[in-house]
Formats: C-alpha cells, structure tokens, sequence
C-alpha cells in the first residue's frame, strides 16, 4: 500500500490555532510531521508553540507585505516547508444585500488573496530548490454549490477551488502537487453560530444526506492523505467532504 506517513516534513497549516485547523495540524503530527501554526492571536500562537514545539510567527494573510516577511523569516528559521495547508478563513454569514465592501475585502483578503500570496511565494522557494512539494486548500462546500448568506465566503471559495487548478496546472511539471478539500458544515468555532440556530441547523442538516454534520477529524484525515504519497498521482482535485451536499 502508497505510504501514508509525514516522517521527515515539515507543514506549515495557516489558522491551527483551534477548530479545524487545529484537528488539521494534530493529524500531521499523528502521520510524523513537524508542524508549523500560524494563528493572528499572540495567546493561540503560544498554544501552537507548545502543542507542537515548534516556533508560531505572526502573519496577516491580507497584507502581501506581512506575507512575504513571514515566509522569510519562517524559512530561515525551519529550512524549508515541504507541506502547506491554507486553511485560515475568513466568513461573514449576511444575506446579500447586507454584505459590505470591507465584509467582502476581510473574507477575500484572508480567503483567497491570502491563500494565493502565501503559496506562491513558498512555491518560488520550492522551484528554486527543486523541493517536491504538496499543498492542501481548505475549500467549502458553499463554492461548489450555492448557499444562502454565503456570497462572499461563497464566491471566495469558488475561486479557491478554481485556483487549485491554475497552480497545479502550473507547476505540477517542478513536482509540486495542489489540491483542495471542500467541507461540509463542521462543527468548530466558525459554525458555531450558524449550527445554534436550531431552525437553520435542521434545515441545513435536511440536506445532508449522511445525515449528520462533518467532525474536525474527518477534515483532517483527508488533507494528511491528500499530501502523503499515498496521493502522490492526485493534482488539481478539490475532494468534497460533504455527506452528500453536493450530490444534488
């Protein structure tokens, strides 16, 4: 059986700090990995320091400059970066006509813009050094099919899954692999207020055919495989992990 072990690399997973990314990190760890957190809390980055003995810098993904300072210095002080998981998220649940430009700009600018700074300028670093690397989008659902209260996280995630494509097209011929996973609702601190509202959550829960909502460890299960050997021919995919959301 593909090797499903991390022995010997080194993930950065953006937003570890608790939830999702968290269960993310946790589960490198499991398969061998030394991971790297970021968090924008100086009390989580902390946590992450000791959870993983590793060193947590300070980066806000919305600013390029922040982004490119982080990695230099990340990279000075680990080595190198083999794995990447982009799961910091931004999500401001408001009908359409609520959404304001600096809701829109706080969900793009983490979301997205982030995400796309921050691997392309680990990607630079990994072509230059011939370094065979895998990187793991944290996607959604709500950018594969439409969700009410969602058309900004939505439309951000549509265009994380889409440039998940565009990168593994490009750089799948320097050994760098890229691909996405797309959630359903998982029960973690960024749904908490959705899934309190107990009419909501039922509706919610009525379209989920498994019939339950995800747990962060599912999550979790998928990214380590999608950046193991074991997925070694898999590039360019965004692997729903929906309970069926999407079938319909």
């Amino acid at each position: 059986m593909p090797n499903l072990r991390l022995d010997g690399k080194k993930a950065l997973v953006t937003g570890a700090g608790g939830g999702l990314g968290r269960a993310i990190a946790d589960a490198l760890a499991e398969c061998g990995a030394t991971v790297y957190g970021t968090s924008r809390n100086s009390s989580t980055r902390l946590e992450i320091q000791q959870r993983y003995g590793t060193p947590s810098l300070p980066v806000d993904l919305a600013d390029t400059r922040s982004v490119g300072d982080f990695v230099e210095s990340l990279l000075q002080r680990t080595g190198g970066i083999d794995l990447l998981v982009n799961n910091a998220g931004v999500n401001v649940p408001k009908p359409a006509l609520e959404v304001t430009e600096a809701d829109w700009d706080d969900v793009f600018g983490t979301n997205l813009k982030g995400s796309f700074f921050l691997t392309t300028a680990l990607a630079r670093h990994w072509i230059g050094s011939g370094t065979q690397a895998a990187v793991v989008n944290v996607a959604s659902q709500a950018g594969i099919v439409a969700i009410e209260e969602r058309a900004a996280y939505g439309t951000s995630k549509a265009g994380l899954i889409h440039l998940t494509k565009i990168l593994a097209l490009e750089w799948a011929s320097s050994g760098i692999r890229v691909n996405a996973v797309a959630p359903t609702f998982v029960r973690t601190e960024l749904t908490a207020s959705t899934l309190s509202r107990p009419d909501w959550a039922a509706e919610l829960l009525s379209r989920i055919p498994a019939g339950r909502f995800g747990e962060p460890e599912e999550i979790a299960a998928s990214v380590a495989f999608l950046l193991s050997d074991a997925a070694a021919m898999i590039t360019g995919h965004t692997l729903a992990i929906d309970g069926g959301y999407t079938i319909r």
